[in-house]
């Protein structure tokens, strides 16, 4: 139990550390991600609702209360991470990877939970 507990925290230290940076990126440099968003033709106001879901949904996972905001807060982010994997991929992006290892640590986050946080 104690390697799962060790496995559940690095991933969900991870995947928060990495979308807390990709929110404050978003809040900072929304000029930015807002062109890189209308590359993906996906629509540029979204940009800073998408840094607040992003925050609240680390926030609902970490603190795991109530149970469905939980559930619903990893599905958000799978679902945003699926989106960014296909828009990285549709413009031959290098930057590709990121949303898969991402994809990764939110499963291995999500099942190891499970167990770990019963």
């Amino acid at each position: 139990m104690r390697a799962q507990k060790i496995v559940y925290w690095i991933a969900t230290g991870l995947l928060s550390a990495l979308f807390l940076y990709s929110a404050f990126t978003y809040l900072t440099d929304t000029a930015v991600i807002e062109g890189d968003y209308q590359d993906y033709q996906y629509p540029s106001y979204l940009v800073i609702p998408m840094a607040i879901a992003k925050i609240f949904a680390i926030l609902f996972i970490l603190i795991r209360k109530p149970k469905w905001v939980m559930e619903w807060a990893y599905a958000g982010l799978f679902f945003d991470l699926v989106l960014a994997s296909f828009a990285h991929y549709t413009l031959d992006d290098p930057a590709m990877t990121l949303p898969l290892i991402a994809i990764i640590l939110l499963l291995t986050s999500y099942f190891f939970g499970k167990t770990v946080r019963a």
